[in-house]
């Protein structure tokens, strides 16, 4: 509205009474005013009911901890011993399947077999498996330099073939019990390395006891042809030919090998038949049946071996009383 002005008495328009009213603002939709307010009272330091979050954090933290050292705790007192004695139970009834004495297996089981091949007058092998030796044997295959010629040799009771594989895996099965055996029942396991060495013991007899039977020895020819067990065949075979009897997984295998010099280099050509043993596919079971206990048991107590500080009486008093 006009005013007059206080020097001349002239009417004149202020600035301020000439601006116009302010327009009021729409008011804001209801989900936006919840939202506004949800968030001014859970701020990234506060939980639903005001207590701060570094606190709840730190408190869940010190829960799980908790619960991992009480698991921690009893996996040692407890389930050590529980999958201890169960691999007990296995590698025993693995070590009766062998024929040879172990752990009160009296052994010197006695089979026969007949290896062959394809034509059959190839290779053939019939044979007496008494315990881990071939007591008898009739041997019989053809050369492929003289291919109508058949050689015949063969394994006596007075001079056997000892499989000195079945003996090793037996003796790296005896390891694997005595390892159980050194444990007390009673013992209480205080930290996972008492534990992972145990274990780790046990694991290596284990596998050493499989390769034994998995995977024969390889030897040079020359050492095949001048070994102890050619010395067993009567008659015996020229300096040129070699004869080895091997295990590989469950089968028993008869390989015949042929030395021959061809335009001054020295080759050799060979043939082999096999047979499957059934006590052998059974103790390959139960040693992976063993092994794959084993390292259950230490995957799992390799998970608490990441917490440095955890051993046996590492919790309050209150924690142990469960």
């Amino acid at each position: 509205m006009p005013q007059r002005s206080s020097t001349n008495g002239n009417w004149s328009f202020s600035p301020y009474a000439r601006r116009k009213h302010q327009r009021h603002l729409a008011p804001l939709p209801e989900a936006i005013v919840i939202s506004a307010v949800q968030q001014k009272h859970t701020t990234p330091t506060d939980d639903d009911e005001g207590v701060p979050k570094v606190r709840t954090t730190m408190e869940a933290e010190k829960q799980e901890e908790f619960n991992l050292q009480k698991e921690f705790e009893w996996v040692l007192r407890e389930e050590v011993h529980q999958l201890l004695k169960k691999l007990k139970f296995i590698l025993i009834e693995c070590a009766h399947r062998f024929p040879v004495p172990l752990y009160e297996n009296e052994g010197k089981k006695t089979e026969k077999f007949i290896l062959s091949v394809q034509p059959p007058d190839q290779l053939k092998a019939i044979l007496t498996l008494t315990g881990d030796t071939i007591t008898q044997a009739d041997i019989s295959f053809k050369l492929s330099k003289s291919p109508h010629q058949i050689q015949r040799t063969s394994i006596t009771q007075d001079s056997p073939w000892k499989l000195q594989q079945v003996q090793d895996a037996a003796n790296h099965l005896q390891q694997a019990i005595n390892h159980i055996d050194d444990v007390d029942e009673s013992y209480h396991f205080k930290t996972s390395d008492e534990v992972m060495h145990v274990v780790g013991n046990i694991l290596e007899a284990l596998q050493r006891g499989r390769l034994s039977l998995v995977i024969p020895k390889k030897k040079p020819i020359d050492e095949l042809i001048k070994g102890r067990n050619m010395k067993s065949l009567t008659p015996n075979l020229s300096e040129d030919l070699a004869v080895s009897f091997y295990l590989q997984s469950h089968k028993l295998i008869i390989a015949v090998y042929q030395l021959t010099n061809i335009h001054g280099t020295m080759r050799f050509d060979s043939c082999q038949a096999e047979a499957s043993i059934n006590w052998l596919n059974e103790v390959l079971f139960m040693l992976s049946a063993g092994l794959q206990l084993c390292q259950q048991l230490k995957d799992k107590i390799s998970v608490f071996s990441l917490y440095k500080d955890f051993k046996v009486g590492s919790r309050a008093s209150s924690a142990l009383s469960y």
